[in-house]
């Protein structure tokens, strides 16, 4: 990849230059981590001009190596404040990648009042004013119609829903998939950063792309078999997630006594069975028609845990139907009906905004009096007015710290300002370090304890245990960062966690692709130098340690049925950074 593309908003010119020689050697999270740090003053308003948005595909993205196709984006947070790096499956980044394009930059933001949409081809970018048809509220499923319309089947899309285009926190981009549904770089609302540009929807046509050169052939085929093996033989990766996807963790998290619900009052609920996997799997197979236990959300991908979900005549009501907001509706706001929690999905894909921050606004609204515990259709309405947006719809789309205020609660689940997501810290606390410190608030794919914790694939720490936790929370965000930065999937540490020879395969990749001799060491120093660029750019943002912290009530108030406490120090926490 040798095209490195920047978009300035203000001027409407584009400017194709040669990769930087820094940026050469890295792709997805490391790309444009060091690139927001290198480039975005970190005191800026993240909705104002100084701050900059970058796309960036991974290290083997483009390529057929199994589960390459996610795109990472990066920004500074209007949600939390701080360095944001985002990801999403769907075809954009394998698009980039085959078209030579390392990465694409937009910065500056229009004088004007008018949506754009930037239209990537092999000849360059053009600027084109965004249809009207597509703006003012349109959701994004008819928008992705218009857009096929407009410019062809085959190209790949990134969009701002209805709430980037009210600029509201909790916006994500969505990302069109092989069948024109949604796939979200979801947290930290990078949506609304993409609408302060005035950037409505970015459209990318590789025809004419030359595709991604491999270095050695040979070498790349036979290591990608190996690495396509590890992922097919381990049970969670091979069987469980195509099965149940994602949601098969609701009954496995249940027993463990970790699902946080009714706004983290409890870690078990009764009527688990409404909302687990294996109904989702059952409701799909009954129903039949448009419905699909598995589905992949990229070419290339062998895991396939994304699902079309259909209602009672076959017919779709929304895909990736993902096990955190499952439970963030089901358990955490008490709604016991999976099709009324289909269709909240939906709507949350259809206006753009983060289902998880949204699920745990909802519950804290719920708690605050905002809504009633446990009504769907109250909920689907609330959320259907982020669109408008009513001020309740506002105040849905600003996320669970601005709920929590409104309300006067001090029970508010978040970190940095981001809404905690489905595994609560207490019993699991592994976890809970990785909530603390991650650089981007409460995220769980930021450093997966629940692996070794719970699921006991890469570990076996007793979750209600501190022994353990901060060594495996450290190397499972170092481990993470480096990940993130091939374009590889989140969902392949199963398949190498505790298979020496699928990890080096996803190393022998790499080297085949680009001719170089990397070794476990060197991707292992990878991931802590994104982290440490991470921290170096919140530091200068204003955040201290004293922002790696649980809410307070975590410490005081037992989770049942264990009855546990967030019991870490200040010290113990500051450790998982001592690297």
């Amino acid at each position: 990849m040798n095209k490195f593309i920047r978009v300035d908003m203000t001027t409407k010119k584009v400017e194709i230059q040669e990769v930087p020689e820094k940026y050469v050697g890295l792709g997805g999270r490391g790309l444009t981590s060091n690139f927001v740090n290198d480039e975005v003053k970190p005191t800026c308003h993240p909705l104002g001009k100084n701050n900059k948005i970058i796309f960036a595909p991974g290290m083997l993205s483009g390529t057929s190596a199994p589960n390459s196709g996610r795109i990472s984006v990066g920004s500074k947070s209007p949600l939390t404040g701080t360095i944001k790096e985002s990801n999403a499956g769907g075809t954009f980044s394998q698009k980039m990648a085959k078209m030579g394009i390392k990465a694409l930059v937009i910065e500056g933001m229009p004088a004007e009042d008018e949506f754009y949409i930037l239209k990537i081809t092999m000849d360059g970018v053009t600027i084109e004013e965004a249809p009207k048809e597509i703006l003012g509220g349109c959701g994004n499923y008819k928008a992705i119609e218009l857009l096929n319309n407009k410019y062809g089947e085959k190209v790949g899309i990134a969009l701002a829903g209805p709430a980037g285009e009210h600029r509201l926190p909790t916006a994500n981009i969505s990302f069109k998939d092989p069948d024109s549904n949604m796939r979200s770089a979801g947290r930290g609302g990078l949506g609304a950063v993409l609408g302060s540009k005035k950037v409505k929807a970015l459209v990318i046509d590789d025809t004419g792309a030359p595709g991604v050169p491999i270095a050695e052939p040979e070498k790349f085929r036979e290591a990608s078999k190996v690495f396509a093996k590890a992922l097919l033989d381990h049970p969670v990766s091979g069987q469980a997630l195509a099965a149940y996807g994602t949601d098969v963790l609701v009954n496995i998290l249940n027993e463990a006594g970790g699902l946080p619900a009714i706004n983290f009052t409890k870690g078990r609920i009764d009527w688990n069975e409404n909302i687990a996997g294996e109904t989702l799997n059952a409701t799909i197979k009954e129903r039949g028609g448009e419905g699909k236990v598995s589905h992949g959300c990229h070419a290339g991908c062998v895991i396939r845990c994304s699902q079309w979900y259909p209602d009672k005549q076959g017919k779709l009501i929304t895909s990736g139907f993902e096990y955190e907001t499952i439970w963030g509706l089901g358990a955490d706001a008490g709604i016991k009906d999976l099709d009324d929690i289909a269709y909240i999905d939906r709507a949350m894909d259809d206006i753009g905004i983060d289902s998880i921050e949204t699920a745990v606004a909802v519950a804290t609204a719920m708690e605050g009096g905002l809504l009633p515990w446990g009504d769907g259709k109250a909920v689907l309405e609330a959320v259907k007015e982020v669109a408008i947006p009513t001020p309740l719809g506002r105040l849905i789309g600003s996320g669970t710290t601005v709920v929590g205020k409104a309300c006067g609660l001090f029970r508010v689940p978040v970190v940095k300002d981001q809404g905690i997501p489905a595994y609560d810290p207490r019993p699991i606390k592994g976890i809970g370090l990785t909530y603390a410190t991650t650089t981007m608030g409460a995220d769980h794919t930021a450093g997966y304890c629940i692996s070794g914790n719970i699921l006991k694939v890469g570990g076996n720490i007793d979750p209600l245990k501190k022994d353990g936790q901060i060594e495996y929370a450290r190397a499972m965000q170092i481990g993470t960062a480096a990940v993130d930065s091939t374009g590889m999937c989140l969902f392949v540490y199963f398949g190498i966690a505790d298979n020496p020879a699928g990890y080096q395969a996803l190393i022998d990749m790499i080297n085949a692709q680009y001719g170089i001799n990397l070794t476990a060491n060197d991707v292992d120093e990878l991931g802590k130098s994104v982290l440490k660029v991470e921290r170096a750019f919140n530091k200068a943002a204003g955040f201290t340690n004293a922002h790696d912290r649980l809410p307070e009530f975590f410490e005081y108030e037992p989770c049942p049925p264990h009855n546990e406490v967030w019991d870490f120090t200040p010290e113990e926490i500051d450790e998982v950074y001592n690297f």
